[in-house]
């Protein structure tokens, strides 16, 4: 279960809102406001759909992160899968129309960072593992 990425879970939640609910959705599903409050100020804060797949997939990120520091083959399955959804993303973002919004954008950011950030923070903790001898 650990080698599976959870910047996965954003993808398959695109999807889904986007090709499995198309009907009982307005044509721009990710501009549905969710709730809203008026401020102190008489600004209306409105927080949307978008606003929700986006803060789920920085949370995500977060436990993607604090999940990179073991170092396990598990972390390495998960690097490379990481990366899978990584072109994923970049290939649905190209090829389908429907993907290509700024939601998915900033999601398709989000597995980037997520790539990045695992093989550098796994290639800083391996650098740190290794001991050198002085020299025979």
């Amino acid at each position: 279960m650990h080698a599976i990425p959870l910047t996965i879970l954003p993808l398959i939640l695109y999807n889904v809102v986007v090709f499995a609910l198309p009907g009982s959705l307005p044509p721009d599903p990710w501009s549905a406001e969710i709730f809203g409050v008026t401020m102190v100020s008489g600004t209306r804060f409105a927080f949307n759909l978008g606003h929700l797949a986006i803060a789920l997939g920085l949370v995500l990120l977060f436990f993607e992160i604090f999940r990179s520091t073991r170092s396990s083959s598990a972390t390495i399955v998960n690097h490379m899968v990481s990366t899978i959804v990584l072109v994923a993303y970049v290939l649905e973002f190209v090829l389908v129309g429907a993907a290509a919004h700024p939601v998915f954008l900033i999601l398709a950011l989000v597995a980037l960072f997520d790539v990045m950030a695992g093989f550098t923070i796994s290639i800083r903790t391996a650098a740190r593992d290794i001991s050198f001898d002085g020299g025979a």
